[in-house]
């Protein structure tokens, strides 16, 4: 409803019952060195729609427009004019919680096709109807894990420092009050990812869950089949953490190793999402069948009425709010319902064969962009294993200036690396997706040269 400011007569009434004179007074406590002055004289001149207008894309354009290779977890992808067209509709815009089965079919429907599909992409049985990001949901698959593994005893869990650097902090923060320790294993400097062998030293120890990222955050393919295996060899469960667009071109965690992973997670953002200064996003989580008690958030089901017709409902819906908390499965979960509602229309709008075609052209890309800018003198890939979309580059030049010096020529080249893996050195992680051109590949690499060049001679 439309704002209606209070009449002075109503402020006059107001203050009189609570016994105050001014409203000053109710802001008494705040220094009077803190106070803004009179905003008089303070305020430009009032603009007209026109002239606002344009004020601000004025001031929009002092930004630029940086051609964009960050990556790093969040992804620049083509997003159909007909996702949001459709998403920011007043049916799907303003929907909140579907606690009313009678009155949010439509939005219960839409969940209900999201879970179908996300299951279908991971090549899991069962997807709840999202999470907060990326980060909490890995946070979550471990938590469900430790309560679900019943031949394991410890609250441990493996996590590769492969895994995002802020995925394992948000880890750390949310399990480490429960008892549960996140045991980080080391990787390889010359290959990017974990040698299966090198998990022989853990092979004695008890252990609730493996985290197993593809593609790592270096981009570096892991060997999933393999590790896979190991865990469950060894009583481990193995958490899949996924970027939802390899699913369309490489093996699904459903599909890893013998048995396939047991729990599916990630972020949805390259799924429809824009950047949008950081968020919001969010996270998907997937499962076999035999774990979804212990699933947190909520799973929408398809049901008959008492005429025949197709219906849905919250089938399951474990949060602290339903029931006790000690009962509860998790009680920061959440439905980034807008969000889903996205994704669900991007994957409708490309379908299998769509994305796959993004999934082939980020690869293309990446691969193309690589091979114009190792014969850059003082670049060269880091890691000799296979990737995706993102490869890492070590540079003769303290990587942050330089990487600097490229922003001021509106091109964010990459994420540097120096401060989460010191041990890498000048490195910096590139991403390429189906969003840049062949022109933009050669300005990347023409810039790269040139500003290279210019911090040698100065």
């Amino acid at each position: 409803m439309p704002f209606v400011p209070h009449t002075e007569e109503e402020i006059r009434e107001m203050l009189e019952v609570i016994g105050v004179q001014r409203i000053e007074a109710l802001f008494s406590e705040i220094p009077p060195e803190l106070r803004a002055p009179s905003m008089e004289g303070m305020l430009p001149k009032a603009l007209n729609e026109m002239e606002i207008g344009r004020l601000m894309r004025e001031r929009a354009a002092q930004d630029g427009q940086p051609l964009c290779f960050v990556g790093a977890g969040a992804y620049e992808h083509h997003v159909p004019a007909a996702v949001w067209e459709i998403a920011t509709r007043g049916e799907f815009y303003t929907a909140y919680t579907p606690y009313q089965a009678e009155a949010s079919q439509g939005t219960l429907q839409l969940l209900y096709e999201y879970q179908t599909m996300m299951a279908s992409l991971t090549g899991m049985e069962i997807s709840n109807a999202s999470l907060y990001d990326g980060a909490s949901a890995l946070a979550e698959a471990v938590l469900m894990a430790v309560r679900a593994n019943r031949r394991s005893k410890s609250k441990r869990v493996l996590i590769p420092a492969t895994v995002h650097p802020v995925y394992r902090k948000v880890v750390r923060t949310i399990v480490t009050h429960q008892g549960i320790e996140v045991v980080e294993v080391p990787y390889c400097t010359a290959c990017g990812n974990v040698v299966p062998d090198s998990l022989a030293q853990y092979s004695e120890g008890d252990y609730a869950a493996l985290v197993v990222p593809q593609p790592n955050f270096f981009g570096v393919l892991e060997e999933v089949d393999r590790l896979t295996d190991w865990a469950h060899t060894n009583g481990t469960l193995v958490i899949g953490l996924i970027n939802p667009i390899t699913a369309a071109i490489l093996a699904p965690p459903g599909e890893w190793g013998e048995t396939g992973a047991d729990i599916a997670c990630g972020e949805g953002q390259p799924l429809g999402i824009p950047l949008s200064s950081g968020g919001p996003y969010f996270g998907f989580l997937c499962c076999r069948e035999s774990l979804v008690r212990q699933m947190p958030g909520r799973i929408v089901g398809r049901t008959v009425d008492l005429d025949g017709k197709a219906g849905f409902t919250l089938t399951l819906q474990a949060r602290e709010q339903h029931i006790r908390r000690s009962k509860a499965t998790s009680n920061i979960c959440t439905n980034q319902g807008l969000m889903t509602t996205a994704a669900t229309l991007y994957l409708s709008l490309l379908g299998p064969e769509g994305l796959e075609r993004v999934a082939s052209a980020c690869h293309d890309n990446t691969r193309r962009l690589l091979e114009k800018v190792v014969a850059i003198e003082g670049v060269e890939p880091l890691f000799d294993g296979e990737f995706f979309h993102e490869v890492v580059l070590r540079v003769d030049l303290p990587v942050n200036r330089l990487l600097e010096r490229l922003a001021g020529h509106q091109l964010l080249a990459g994420h540097s690396l120096a401060e989460d893996y010191p041990e890498l050195g000048d490195a910096f992680l590139l991403c390429c997706t189906e969003t840049k051109t062949e022109a933009d590949l050669e300005r990347f690499a023409t810039l790269l040269r040139e500003t290279m060049s210019e911090m040698r001679s100065s």
